[in-house]
């Protein structure tokens, strides 16, 4: 077993486990608020964010797999967001998105009932035993709705949140997520319907308005209805996709200030490493963290590194001091959480995961590539008769359905450069788990490939101890008007777990992945012949400048103090 087995990161207590039972459901418990609902949760700092489907079971099993046993339980996580009405009135839906229960997901009325100690029918999703602390968001735009679906998921988490953050196009045609913040009464009935009715707390997420002050009118509006938790997304609305930019932590801040002081916030944006967490803390003074994309790139963001020589088999070390936990390594611990747990089998017995160290094994027949066999399977069917039974035996397990999203992004720079892992894993079915298990295999030989080119370009310097590299904390991006400087801060070997860094606005404007509508660019026109006429000096939203030497035109370019908050 590996060494961060030893350390007690995989000690968490399988199904069997009752040292945690679920009594009662929590309809009898007595119900807390605010801060003391928080500190009954033990205060955790690290947030696991809410990610349509993105952010089910097998994902936060393996978000605390790397923690040890003692800091996972400082680790709240939330579900992906399920759509209120949808939830509510389709139980196919309920069933292939929240599996509590091994049978299918009983009625509210039913729920009244108490559910014995260790009792044989529960499962994953809010297992007290695996899956806690736990909270459950909802898009919502009606109170009834809302309240109905919460009904089903109370017995089995902590909290019920309310998505007030999601700035997507299906979002707005749906008016719910950050498409609400106009209706400011609506969200007060929303919150304030499950804060008097649901016998668990509600909280919500939103994202910042456009001024300070009008954020923290916005903040009271949210916790005056009942929130016992606000969750602030330090970006607007409008920074999604190439416009995403910084989020701006100083808005965060101000709330902090502002808002009585047992107002409990958690902060989210700019989180990209481990480090980032203690710095967002110090510098928002929220309570805790959320992390979204830097964990799907990176799940064990919230772990922290093993001392210099006990990295064992999982987590590589670099020279420099540099480094990070294998991708081999933690989507083999992928792989095993979905045979434990999902598909209730034992994982496949594997040799221990390769270091330069080890000796030279004789060269072996490569692993066979099975989504690419092109004339007959394992049982003998032509492979396009399997196809289509494939697809007419769709997967409804939230679990096996997110597998080939969860692995491009964790895998990204090992794909980029094995474009045969790329391509196996592009034809991978959902639910086709020896497909899975197949790109594991190919993995573990570009991962080994990699150590062994990184032992060779290193080997002048065999004599040289690791050494400890103290990496600047700050990410800056707004001084240097680049996200460079941040690539090379984060940037690890292709074969270790890293964050995505995505570039600033300016530089998608540069690249022309990002441009102004006609109606924003007419409006920026007519504002500079009314500056030009009365003798100023354009000081716009935007400037202009050349894409380089290469291009004969200029484009638009919004000024760094606009672009990142």
């Amino acid at each position: 077993m590996s060494t961060a087995k030893a350390r007690g990161a995989s000690a968490s207590p399988g199904l069997s486990d009752t040292s945690l039972h679920f009594t009662v459901p929590n309809n009898k418990r007595q119900k807390l608020s605010g801060r003391a609902f928080y500190e009954s949760l033990g205060s955790p700092k690290f947030i696991l964010a809410p990610m349509v489907e993105q952010s089910e079971f097998a994902w936060r099993m393996l978000s605390r797999f790397f923690m040890t046993a003692e800091s996972s339980k400082d680790l709240l996580a939330y579900t992906p967001m399920f759509h209120s009405r949808m939830f509510t009135d389709t139980p196919k839906y309920r069933e292939s998105h929240f599996q509590p229960t091994k049978s299918a997901l009983l009625s509210p009325s039913e729920l009244g009932q108490e559910l014995q100690p260790a009792n044989p029918d529960l499962h994953l999703d809010g297992n007290p035993a695996i899956d806690r602390p736990l909270f459950v968001q909802f898009c919502a735009n009606s109170p009834d709705e809302f309240l109905e679906a919460a009904k089903h998921v109370q017995p089995f988490c902590d909290a019920v949140d309310l998505n007030l953050g999601c700035p997507q196009g299906i979002a707005k045609r749906g008016r719910y997520g950050a498409f609400l913040q106009e209706e400011w009464d609506t969200i007060y009935k929303l919150i304030n319907k499950l804060h008097t009715e649901l016998s668990v707390p509600v909280t919500a997420k939103m994202r910042v308005l456009e001024t300070k002050e009008k954020t923290l009118e916005y903040a009271k509006k949210i916790l005056s209805a009942g929130a016992s938790i606000i969750t602030v997304h330090g970006r607007r609305r409008d920074q999604k996709g190439h416009n995403t930019g910084l989020a701006d932590w100083s808005v965060i801040r101000y709330l902090r200030e502002n808002l009585p002081t047992d107002t409990v916030i958690f902060a989210n944006g700019n989180v990209l490493r481990h480090e980032d967490i203690e710095r967002c803390l110090e510098e928002t003074g929220a309570d805790g963290v959320m992390s979204a994309e830097g964990n799907l790139y990176d799940p064990t963001i919230f772990g922290e590194p093993p001392p210099i020589g006990q990295e064992g088999r999982e987590y590589w070390r670099g020279r420099d001091g540099k480094g990070g936990y294998r991708m081999d390594a933690v989507l083999r611990r992928y792989m095993d959480i979905i045979y434990t747990h999902v598909l209730g089998t034992s994982p496949p017995e594997r040799k221990p995961l390769f270091l330069a160290s080890d000796p030279v094994e004789p060269a072996k027949e490569p692993a066979i590539d099975v989504s690419a066999t092109d004339d007959e399977d394992e049982a003998g069917q032509p492979q396009r008769k399997r196809q289509k039974r494939e697809k007419q035996q769709k997967c409804s397990s939230p679990n096996l359905s997110s597998m080939q999203a969860h692995c491009f992004h964790m895998l990204r720079p090992l794909v980029s450069k094995h474009t045969n892992v790329r391509d196996a894993l592009a034809r991978c079915k959902a639910g086709d788990v020896p497909a899975f298990e197949n790109v594991l295999q190919m993995v573990e030989k570009a991962v080994k490939q990699g150590l062994i080119e990184y032992e060779k370009e290193t080997s002048n310097d065999q004599d040289a101890a690791p050494q400890v590299v103290v990496e600047s904390t700050v990410i800056d991006e707004t001084k240097d008007a680049s996200s460079l400087a941040t690539v090379a801060m984060c940037k690890r070997p292709w074969w270790v777990c890293q964050p995505y860094v995505r570039p600033l606005p300016k530089e998608a404007y540069q690249n022309g992945a990002l441009s102004l509508s006609k109606k924003e660019k007419a409006r920026l026109a007519q504002e500079e012949t009314q500056t030009k006429e009365v003798g100023l000096q354009p000081e716009g939203r935007v400037e202009a400048q050349s894409l380089g030497e290469n291009h004969d035109r200029k484009v638009e370019i919004p000024k760094e103090g606009m672009v990142c908050g």
